[in-house]
């Protein structure tokens, strides 16, 4: 999978399944090229989401409610994830 489609796939599933006004996601991959474990086929992503039914939730829960939305992604495409709620 490439970058462009992961993004495109990462949003569009957050859309479906959060109320959402904004999301931007960053590819931060390349911060990540020479560490010991880096993998060509994972990426490292950046998501910055402004949402207030995510603001409402505690930090664990919205993060957790993330992870299950992006599960497949995460173990097939996603190595590291940064997630910051607006």
């Amino acid at each position: 999978m490439n970058i462009k489609d992961l993004i495109l796939i990462v949003k569009k599933k957050i859309n479906e399944k959060i109320s959402i006004e904004n999301i931007d996601i960053e590819d931060k991959t390349f911060l990540h090229k020479n560490h010991k474990h880096h993998d060509e086929k994972k990426f490292h992503l950046k998501l910055i989401i402004k949402s207030p039914e995510l603001k409402r939730m505690k930090k664990i829960e919205s993060t957790r409610r993330i992870y299950s939305i992006l599960k497949e992604e995460l173990d097939q495409y996603i190595h590291s994830i940064q997630i910051l709620i607006n």
